[in-house]
């Protein structure tokens, strides 16, 4: 749905491994835009003056005739950790947009709001890599995974990607293991192996192609390929376990967001069998909504000054009357 022209809105911002997803809100309508290219890293580290840019970009390509945003929430991957100076999205945007508030968090973070609503819980984000936070957005925090494809993420999108390539390449091998169905995949989508490695070990988001190849693992187990099915049995094993990990402390509520559970069954099966396992009593509770709906629900929780900074979970800049660096005692109160 397009929104009005002129006025002043809110804005939900999710940076993840696929991409950037926006939600803007304003005189009771909302938008929507997307920028699929990777979220722009340098040595190794968010870059966020190139995100910024592109945050900025896409917001006035999705909302051309608005005329300012009372306050915005951006989750991005890699906070805390791989976000030095959040500060310096508040310097780039807050003037720029009018803004009174700006919340910087993780993704982990914006897509527990949006699956739980401000409810204390587990939610495993699983897209490109994979996350699992347990928190009551207070004194608990729980974080399982999130090491990156090369070191964990086990389960994710890239993880699965990887495998089913890796069955492919054995089937051209001859070795054990190896999948027709996946081959005749590989070199549909990438050519031959040689250049698959080529695109693979160039410089730039490796996680990214990986993961791009877990659709056709997808398309392969529903096929009836045997090997396929079982590379996403263990995802779904591997998220239950990160799910259960993070659950210290909390009542047993699991929630779980990203786009890898589009996957449906093939996935939430052994999800859900896994952590109902590991987890006695769990209520195991189907998301609200997406990442970029939590971005949303935070934004507009800093404008009514219902949320207040954690670093280095949560950091929120002028506007709800603390500095970006002041941590409530209470955290997150009266939001959603």
């Amino acid at each position: 749905m397009g929104l009005a022209g002129g006025g002043t809105g809110l804005a939900g911002v999710d940076v993840g491994g696929g991409g950037i997803r926006l939600r803007i809100e304003a005189g009771g309508t909302t938008a929507a835009g997307e920028d699929p290219v990777p979220a722009p890293r340098r040595d190794g580290r968010m870059d966020l003056h190139r995100l910024a840019s592109r945050v900025a970009r896409l917001v006035e390509e999705t909302a051309p005739d608005l005329d300012r945003l009372a306050g915005m929430a951006i989750g991005t991957t890699g906070l805390p950790g791989l976000v030095p100076d959040p500060g310096v999205l508040w310097r780039a945007l807050g003037d720029r947009f009018g803004l009174r508030a700006l919340v910087v968090t993780g993704d982990m973070v914006t897509t527990h709001v949006g699956a739980l609503g401000f409810r204390p819980g587990v939610v495993v984000a699983a897209g490109t890599g994979v996350i699992a936070l347990g928190t009551d957005l207070a004194g608990v925090w729980n974080r399982s995974d999130g090491w990156g494809h090369l070191l964990g993420d086990h389960g994710g999108g890239a993880w699965i990607g990887a495998r089913g390539l890796q069955a492919g390449l054995r089937a051209r091998d001859g070795r054990l293991g190896g999948s027709a169905a996946l081959l005749d995949r590989l070199t549909a989508r990438f050519g031959s192996p040689s250049e698959l490695v080529a695109l693979a070990y160039a410089p730039g988001a490796a996680a990214h192609l990986l993961a791009s190849f877990a659709p056709s693992v997808a398309e392969a187990a529903r096929d009836g390929d045997a090997v396929a099915r079982a590379i996403w049995d263990e995802a779904g094993r591997e998220l239950g376990r990160s799910a259960a990990a993070a659950a210290s402390g909390l009542e047993p509520v699991v929630s779980w967001g990203g786009r890898l559970f589009d996957a449906g069954d093939l996935l939430v099966e052994p999800f859900r069998d896994t952590v109902t396992a590991l987890l006695p009593g769990v209520r195991l509770t189907p998301p609200r909504g997406v990442s970029a709906d939590g971005a949303l629900a935070l934004a507009r929780a800093a404008v009514a000054g219902s949320v207040r900074s954690r670093p280095p979970y949560v950091h929120v800049f002028p506007g709800t009357g603390v500095s970006g660096t002041g941590v409530s005692g209470t955290g997150f109160h009266g939001a959603g």
